[in-house]
């Protein structure tokens, strides 16, 4: 993970130029990187070399670690994903050196981040959000329901490892949500789909073709069960509950959309104190 991301550089990208050293650009070419520089006090240290223009810099990436994790904050990791979300949707993801932050995290993880999305091959936290290995817990289950062993893993990611906020991801064009919408039932997937099925009965705009092949219908059941998995984890883990409570995690829900690469956040489905 870039450390510059960790100081709120917004809008900025990057390109491998070596091994240890990338290439880091603002979007706006307008903007002195001095001031940059200033106003997010990045490091000397990381500051490898400046173009005469001042318009471009090269710095030392740096893979995060437990000192970058405890100085960011529910909101502030909500910022790193939101921007990297940006990258992703306009097709310029960070280009990192993995077999690098492999080495660098062999002797222990400090994620940031929880995400708990679909199993669904489309939908990829670490891409959908351009982050690298180490940054986040990605925990995937279909439909993105919630579990007891599920809490389990968001209590030790939270609790234990460190990680500032979870984020619940659903999907546009959800296979799982279709099922439980036509009521299919299966071996084990019968009882996944029976977590979903609340959200269905709760969907009450659609009053015609209330199955799969409505699309609206779909897609308004996805996002009640999303904020049903928000409401699930508050209720249903007292570790997590408490840690909210202190402020030292956020929560919020969000859809993802297949089409556009786009993620939105539910701002009514979410908790982030102060």
């Amino acid at each position: 993970m870039p450390f510059v991301l960790f100081n709120g550089l917004g809008n900025i990208y990057a390109q491998k130029t070596t091994t240890r050293n990338w290439f880091i650009y603002h979007g706006n070419q307008d903007i002195n990187i001095n001031k940059i520089i200033k106003k997010y006090n990045i490091p000397n240290k990381l500051i490898l070399k400046k173009s005469n223009n001042n318009k471009k810099i090269m710095i030392d990436m740096k893979t995060i670690n437990k000192e970058v994790q405890s100085q960011i904050t529910p909101q502030k990791a909500l910022e790193i994903l939101t921007q990297g979300n940006e990258r992703f949707v306009n097709n310029l993801m960070v280009n990192r050196n993995l077999l690098q932050q492999v080495n660098e995290t062999r002797d222990g993880q400090w994620p940031f981040a929880t995400i708990l999305s679909c199993i669904d091959s489309r939908t990829s936290a670490e891409l959908i959000f351009d982050q690298g290995l180490g940054d986040i817990f990605s925990v995937r289950i279909a439909g993105n329901i919630v579990n007891t062993d599920i809490l389990g893993s968001m209590e030790f990611a939270c609790k234990v490892a460190g990680s500032k906020l979870i984020i619940v991801l659903g999907h546009s064009k959800c296979g799982a949500i279709k099922g439980a919408c036509d009521h299919v039932e299966m071996g084990n997937l019968t009882e996944l789909l029976s977590k979903i099925q609340p959200a269905v009965y709760q969907e009450k705009v659609t009053q015609e073709n209330r199955n799969a092949s409505n699309n609206v219908f779909v897609e308004n059941v996805a996002e009640i069960n999303v904020k049903q998995s928000i409401k699930n984890i508050m209720e249903r883990s007292s570790v997590l509950k408490q840690m909210l409570e202190n402020g030292e995690v956020g929560i919020i829900g969000a859809m993802h959309n297949l089409e556009t690469g786009k993620v939105v956040f539910y701002e009514d489905a979410s908790f982030f104190k102060n």
